[in-house]
């Protein structure tokens, strides 16, 4: 699983013009589902997403995580974050999981996630607008192989 972490004061997923989604602060988090990717996988990513020290704490440094900030976490599937454009010029998703196999797979971020803290999602399979306003800007690129953080 692939992740695109972002800190914001604000998120907002769009379908049809229409709001399905949203958070204040916290994290927008775009996640990649590849095919080999596995629950052990989901349980990984979640759990360090939940405690990525990323938030300022009293003295302005990055040291509370999104619990500890009283922030949420917004989920939105991407899975152009396996695109390859290594040859020629339109990226290739081959990567990518199959929709049938991938969809379960963010449903079980989501609640995993969930446990922890408030959590929201975008819809799957959807052309979805998002709008979030980074702050920071913080941005963090995770990936998660076979169970383990890379």
């Amino acid at each position: 699983m692939r992740a695109v972490i972002q800190r914001v004061t604000r998120a907002e997923v769009r379908v049809d013009g229409k709001s399905v989604s949203s958070i204040g602060p916290g994290l927008a988090v775009l996640v990649g589902v590849a095919a080999g990717d596995s629950l052990d996988d989901a349980v990984v990513l979640a759990d360090k997403v939940v405690g990525l020290r990323v938030f300022p704490d009293g003295s302005g440094k990055m040291n509370l995580s999104v619990v500890d900030a009283g922030g949420s976490i917004l989920v939105v599937s991407q899975f152009t974050l396996h695109g390859d454009v290594r040859r020629g010029r339109r990226p290739s998703f081959t990567a990518a999981a199959d929709p049938a196999f991938a969809e379960p797979l963010i449903e079980s971020l989501v609640g995993l996630i969930g446990r922890s803290i408030p959590v929201a999602s975008g819809r799957f399979g959807a052309s979805m607008q998002l709008d979030l306003v980074n702050d920071g800007p913080v941005t963090i690129i995770l990936e998660v192989i076979d169970g383990r953080v890379i």
